[in-house]
């Protein structure tokens, strides 16, 4: 898709692709291993509680000793493709 040893410039074949150049820089940054531990301890609460939103699962980590906001648990739940 993209050459970077090609004649044309990188920002030109951005444009002729339709990207901004900035997807080019782009590195995606692996999860945090803690993140991946809370995540997998919400898929578990949300296999157990199937009806429960962020609120609920906020509550039942924060009974467990993990001290989390709800957003993060929405932001969470829509990475792994949960509802909130």
């Amino acid at each position: 898709m993209i050459e970077r040893g090609h004649d044309l410039p990188l920002g030109r074949q951005a444009e002729l692709l339709g990207l901004s150049r900035s997807t080019l820089y782009y590195e995606p940054r692996p999860v945090p291993a803690a993140e991946l531990a809370i995540m997998r301890r919400i898929d578990e609460l949300h296999l157990d509680y199937p009806f429960a939103g962020g609120r609920m699962l906020r509550d039942l980590l924060r009974g467990e000793g993990v001290v989390i906001g709800r957003d993060l648990v929405a932001t969470l739940m829509r990475r792994m493709g949960l509802e909130a």
